[in-house]
């Protein structure tokens, strides 16, 4: 069996039978184990689902023998509560197995993890769902669900959730209701999601759908969030090493006190008396100008540690309209935490700016911003980062919470000298009458010009057919660099 959360299967009703019948061949009524099952990292899935495929065809045939009145033939839930007492023991090392003993699933949230994630490895296991009432010629309604029109697909909702795990008994629903709420940990810890079909805006009619993140980990594979509206960051890498980045001896010891942090977290916070005053997580800024290597620390901590750094696009983070900040920093914060990642947030004082006096409703609403973003910062786990160009833009309530500020000043000449050799390919040679230490020390840039004028030179180079480094071209790409930054070039 294989999942792609990008692309929704659409079988016809032959080859949808088809694979009912091979699925079906493989299950049995009364043994859901597999001899190959740690070899197979999904074959503990499989188990489950035969497991569910089997409930499922027994409450039909209840429900149907209940519309038909026939109470001779399983019209009691008897059958049903043995074979809820049957549901696999979790005997593997298969990644789904080692997920629910971790967490402890109860009864009720494994089934509302198998509902939803059945669809996207086996269409035939909801396929008893869809069946038609004998008695009005109907699905039966009690067990929820969206029927596709075209392949007659069952996908379940909060309803379907409901029926499975109570039996429709309406005193036990309210419990279950707290498996789908924003506060459960199947949704809280981003598990399950569920979404709103057809206009539909009745809370127990939303379909119930696992996360790429969860179907990725529950199969074995990493996960690695793709750029999108609900996760507007993007995973930043690099090939450098530390010994690349030339910066002060001050700002290095800064960087090297958050890398002691990222090493020993853990013992700090297993502590028995240190854990009780020091709060998890990790935050701090790097302020400086442009191209003093704010994003390549933020990287290289990463790559130090082993830790993965999303940078986060904070253009589409900041809304105008109400509410839609603080919805968008959730959805950043809430699949970011418990994963161990690095949240870069450059130019933050577009949305970490200072705070102003509340003279009208937009005034409050900034603030309130500011304020649910302070509060997701201080309980986020790992570590933070926020870059600016301008500290003194950064409100001031932010300051207090930073554990290390780190300064990234513009180069000196010695520095830019040293940038300006690192940063030529060896391959390249410079014309005779380039001094580079002139160079260095008359035009005040920083580490990420220098790389951009170097690329322009390389190019100009290459597009003459060789490898020579021209003093005309060193002159243009500096002064495009510095005419870029707003500077008046002579």
């Amino acid at each position: 069996m294989t999942y792609n959360p990008q692309q929704e299967t659409d079988l016809s009703a032959e080859a949808l039978a088809k694979e009912e019948e091979q699925f079906l061949s493989k299950s049995t009524s009364s043994d859901y184990t597999n001899s190959s099952i740690n070899s197979n990292p999904l074959a503990a899935i499989e188990r489950d689902l035969m497991w569910l495929h089997e409930l499922n065809a027994l409450i039909i045939n209840t429900l149907i023998s209940r519309a038909n009145k026939d109470q001779s033939k399983s019209s009691s839930d008897r059958p049903i509560n043995k074979h809820l007492d049957k549901i696999p023991l979790l005997n593997s090392d298969c990644p789904y197995d080692q997920f629910l003993q971790k967490n402890d699933l109860q009864l009720s949230e494994r089934i509302a993890v198998l509902l939803a994630i059945s669809p996207y490895f086996s269409q035939v296991i909801l396929n008893p769902l869809a069946t038609i009432n004998p008695a009005t010629n109907s699905s039966f309604p009690q067990v929820g669900g969206v029927i596709n029109v075209n392949n007659k697909e069952f996908i379940p909702t909060i309803d379907t959730v409901r029926f499975l795990t109570t039996g429709g008994k309406i005193q036990n629903i309210h419990f279950i209701d707290r498996l789908l709420n924003g506060n459960s940990r199947l949704l809280s810890q981003n598990i399950l999601q569920t979404w709103s079909t057809n206009g539909e805006t009745m809370w127990n009619k939303q379909t119930v759908r696992p996360t790429d993140e969860f179907l990725a980990l529950i199969s074995g594979e990493k996960y690695e969030p793709t750029y999108n509206a609900n996760f507007p960051a993007s995973r930043i890498k690099t090939k450098l090493d530390w010994k690349d980045l030339i910066l002060p001896y001050d700002t290095m010891k800064e960087l090297k006190e958050v890398s002691i942090w990222l090493d020993h977290s853990k013992s700090i916070l297993s502590h028995p008396q240190l854990s009780k005053i020091i709060k998890p997580g990790f935050r701090c800024l790097f302020y400086g100008p442009p191209g003093t290597g704010k994003t390549l620390s933020a990287t290289l901590l990463g790559k130090q540690t082993g830790l993965d750094v999303y940078r986060i696009d904070l253009s589409m983070i900041v809304s105008k309209w109400v509410g839609e900040t603080e919805k968008n920093l959730k959805g950043i914060f809430d699949q970011a935490q418990n994963k161990n990642w690095i949240l870069f947030f450059d130019e933050a004082d577009s949305l970490f700016g200072k705070r102003t006096q509340t003279k009208s409703s937009n005034d409050r609403y900034a603030n309130q911003e500011v304020a649910y973003l302070l509060q997701r910062i201080e309980d986020f786990p790992g570590l933070v980062v926020l870059a600016t160009n301008m500290k003194d833009n950064i409100d001031e309530a932010f300051s207090r919470r930073f554990q290390s500020m780190v300064y990234f000043p513009n180069p000196d000449a010695e520095t830019r000298l040293v940038l300006w050799k690192n940063s030529l390919p060896d391959d390249f040679e410079l014309e005779e009458c380039i001094d580079l230490y002139e160079i260095a020390d008359e035009h005040e840039i920083s580490g990420g010009t220098i790389i951009n004028v170097v690329r322009y030179c390389v190019l100009m180079a290459l597009n003459r057919g060789g490898k020579i480094i021209h003093e005309e071209d060193l002159e243009i790409g500096i002064m495009r660099e510095l005419k870029k930054g707003g500077k008046i070039v002579g």
